[in-house]
């Protein structure tokens, strides 16, 4: 009913699709809300997440309820204390699917995540953000939703070609080292954030003084590393980890010389030969 005016109100998203097709995602994107993930060193750490939310609807009807995920997220709020983990994004996804009546239901939680470096050589301490990603997907009448992870790692690379060719200097640049993970437990971000670190030439930090830029240019020197070598080095990491059944890598290179990208990606299941990556 009406509150205003007391006369029912017509569903128009319950009526049939004129277009007899199945959607298989429609919903909801960049939901903007706050965010509370497991920090390794504090504890728990405050952030801002953008929230995609989506479910699958049949031709029978012609629209979805936008309100009802937004619904659903404030619920999700108030019975988590906006805290993002496996059990918090269980609880969300079956809500989402009584909600709308659907079969699938998927959520995405895009936040940027803070870790405290210390400079090289002179100790200065400076958050370094790392955007990171968590998607889980649910079944109606399952009780295991099925978890993606993703992290953004940028590094340092200097490109061994130039350092072998050139009289003096070689070129290096920022590249970005993307980690999406299939895990069969919980793992800390730090852990898998340090294992893309150690692959490159040399770490990214927020503040470097004149020694720790020296420090971190010669360190990168001596460690000069392909996109190649950078994507086998992280994903040899990623197979010695036990927690991981599928991964996939990808590095970028913001290349400083020429007008291109370079790239490099490996896709593997690991440890779990019947896991279902589709």
């Amino acid at each position: 009913m009406n509150e205003e005016s007391g006369s029912a109100l017509e569903d128009v998203q319950s009526g049939p699709a004129e277009v007899a097709l199945d959607i298989d995602h429609v919903g909801v994107k960049n939901v903007r809300l706050p965010l509370v993930v497991r920090d390794r060193s504090q504890g728990h750490q405050h952030t801002v997440a953008s929230v995609d939310m989506g479910v699958d609807l049949p031709s029978s009807f012609k629209g979805t309820h936008m309100s009802r995920f937004v619904e659903a997220l404030e619920a999700w709020r108030e019975g988590s204390s906006e805290e993002l983990d496996y059990a918090s994004m269980k609880r969300l996804l079956s809500d989402v699917l009584e909600r709308l009546n659907a079969r699938r239901a998927r959520a995405r939680f895009s936040f940027p995540y803070f870790i405290t470096r210390r400079a090289p050589a002179t100790g200065r301490p400076a958050p370094v953000c790392y955007q990171c990603h968590l998607t889980g997907e649910m079944k109606a009448g399952s009780t295991s939703p099925r978890f993606l992870l993703e992290l953004e790692v940028p590094v340092t690379t200097v490109c061994p070609c130039s350092k072998a060719i050139s009289n003096a200097g070689a070129h290096g640049q920022r590249a970005t080292i993307r980690l999406a993970l299939r895990l069969r437990r919980f793992e800390w971000l730090e852990g898998f954030i340090d294992m893309a670190e150690k692959s490159g030439s040399a770490p990214i930090y927020t503040l470097l003084k004149r020694p720790d830029e020296k420090f971190v240019t010669e360190q990168a020197y001596e460690n000069a590393l392909f996109v190649e070598d950078v994507v086998r080095r992280t994903a040899y990491s990623l197979e010695a980890d036990d927690s991981v059944v599928w991964y996939r890598v990808e590095v970028e290179s913001e290349e400083s010389i020429h007008g291109h990208n370079a790239f490099a990606s490996i896709e593997r299941t690991a440890h779990d030969p019947h896991a279902d990556n589709s």
